[in-house]
Order: C-alpha cells, then structure tokens, then sequence
C-alpha cells in the first residue's frame, strides 16, 4: 500500500516535466529536464527483493530521520518500482538508486553516474555479489548514502544560488567581512553589530535567517562544543534580543552536535542543533560553519537558522545549509561544488 501511493504520487510532476522539456530547443530532446522534487529518492529495485532484508535495509538507510530538527522528518521521499517498470518517464528522475546484485563481483561497492538520462541527475548504483553481502554493505554505509545525496542536492542549490542571490547581503557580507555569500533573494532585513551582521527574510513564518560574526583565532579550544556555544551565546545575547524585554536567542545545549568537515578543500566545523529564544516561546533549528580566515588570524562564522512554527523545516534548513558552502574567504577562489566524498564516479 505504501509502495503505490508514493509511486503513483510523483507522476504528475513527471508528466509535467516532460512536456516543457519538448518546448525547449532540440538539445533538451537529448538531456531532458530531471524530474521530481529535491530530496526525491527512486529505487529501481524488484518488489520481491524489495520486500526482502536486502530491500529493508536499503529503504532504512533512506529514511533515516535528519539530524538537528525539533521533530521528526525523513531525509528523503522514497519511491520504488520494478526493473521492468523503469520506463523513459522514470528514467529521468533526478536521484536514482540502482541494486546491481550479480555474482560477477568479488566485494560491495558504490558507484555513480551523472545525467544519464537528464540534467541534473544522479544514479548510484551499489553492487554485490549476493543479497546477503548487499544487505550487511548497506547497513554499514548507511550514513554513506543519506551524506551523497544531500550533498548532491546541496550542490545543486549552490549552482542556483550563484546565479541567483541577495545582493543586498552578499555587500553587506563584503562590507562586514571582505568575503562574499550567496543567499535566497528574499532575504534583505538586515542588522549590524559589531563584527555581526544577522539578515532575514522577516516572515512570520518559514523565516529565513542568516548570521555571520567573527573573533580572533587565538584558543586551542576553539572547534570544541563548549567553546562554540560560548561564542554563539554571547554574540547573540547581544545583538539578538527577543519580542519582550529581557528576552534573547540561545543555545538548546540538550541537542548540539560538531563534525569535522572540508570546505574548499579546508578544515571546517558543522555544527548543528536548537536555538530557543530565553523569555519568549520561539525556537528552531540551526545549522552553523566555523571558518579560518588564515589572511586575518581570525574565526569567521556562518550560520542559517529558521523560524517556522508548525511547519516541516528539512527543506528551509538544508536551503540555508547550502547557502554556508558559498563562503568565500578572503583571498580563496569563487565557490565550488560540494565534495561528493567516498564513492567512485563512473565516467
């Protein structure tokens, strides 16, 4: 039951996709338009083996929840058909998974192609040499998977992003700063503080907010936890107080989570988890860089929060997660894709 509803969901958006890929010029004909929606997954992968432990483990993998969000949200939307289904109008779905299980292999492996059959397109394929080393290969790499893809679709909102931005925030970025950052058009209200700058869409609700701050690079405890929730903290008491007197953003210190990331090919910090405003019942999540700005031995700090009572926040969240990917330091060169880490591209 499951399994229909969500195939037969996404045809109409196919549908249309194909359609306005024929009023193109006649280079869509050869690389149609992907289609489905961001953090869309397609599986390609027989219903008996689907329904097996091999199938479970994979579906699992994909619907793992994502990090650092107040309630529950999947990482993707999951549909699955048949091999003998994949038809041209499913063959252009933008992020498909496709099981290769024959025994022509000695070990497990990932593998990935892109714009097969459209653009922008990824189709991973994981190969095995039997069910029950696909099923353990996938378990182990589960986090593997959910990484990929969403930095695939990061990826594509970078390239959107550096075609279309706020103007207004990345010359207050330069102005502040001397860096540039990319971010949605609609966010333009803007604060300044010292070596602060918050901007905002300024909606009641599914708020976009950008924050950026710096500080010198002089504590070895810098990319701790404690350190960066001092730092957030004290900035934000000071530059972003709330509705009612007395009232401010801080830290949700009961969910706050560090990794060690490369941006640009350099060491950065993520960080991500709750803001809640002290005094006053707001809240969200956040997700924050923490940079070395090596020409001017400092820290700089990037960080997207939102504000959207009562609504699903994964796509607002991972909007602004890619919008800190945009950083450019001074003296580093304009922005780059994403780094699709630990699986080999087939080329």
């Amino acid at each position: 039951m499951i399994k229909s509803v969500m195939k037969w969901s996404i045809i109409p958006l196919m549908v249309l996709c194909i359609c306005a890929s024929c009023k193109n010029d006649g280079k869509s004909l050869l690389a149609p338009a992907s289609s489905g929606r961001p953090y869309e997954m397609l599986v390609v992968m027989d219903d008996s083996l689907w329904n097996k432990p091999a199938g479970r483990a994979l579906f699992e993998a994909l619907d793992t929840d994502v990090p650092g969000l107040p309630q529950s949200e999947r990482s993707f939307r999951i549909s699955q058909i048949s091999t003998d289904e994949l038809s041209r109008s499913f063959s252009i779905f933008r992020n498909i998974i496709m099981p290769d299980i024959q025994n022509i292999y000695s070990q497990p492996k990932f593998k990935f192609s892109r714009d097969v059959k459209a653009s922008p397109q990824i189709i991973m394929s994981i190969q095995a040499p039997d069910e029950e080393s696909f099923e353990t290969f996938v378990r182990e790499n589960k986090q593997v998977i959910v990484d990929f893809f969403t930095k695939v679709e990061m990826n594509r909102q970078v390239k959107q992003l550096k075609k279309k931005y706020s103007s207004v925030v990345d010359q207050l970025v330069k102005d502040s700063f001397d860096c540039r950052l990319f971010v949605p058009t609609d966010i333009s209200y803007y604060k300044r503080g010292t070596d602060f700058l918050w901007a905002s869409s300024n909606k009641e609700t599914d708020d976009l907010n950008l924050v950026v701050y710096s500080y010198p690079f002089t504590d070895k405890e810098t990319f701790t936890i404690d350190y960066f929730v001092h730092k957030r903290d004290s900035f934000m008491k000071a530059n972003l107080p709330g509705p009612y007197e007395g009232s401010y953003m801080a830290t949700d210190t009961l969910y706050v989570v560090s990794k060690d990331i490369a941006v640009k090919g350099e060491y950065a910090q993520e960080v991500k988890g709750l803001w809640a405003m002290k005094g006053a019942t707001m809240g969200g999540p956040f997700v924050s860089h923490v940079r070395v700005d090596k020409e001017n031995g400092r820290i700089i700090v990037v960080e997207g929060f939102i504000y959207a009572p009562n609504r699903k926040k994964r796509d607002l969240i991972r909007k602004m997660e890619a919008a800190l990917y945009t950083l450019q330091l001074p003296g580093e060169e304009p922005t780059e894709d994403v780094v699709l880490e630990n699986i080999e591209e087939d080329k």
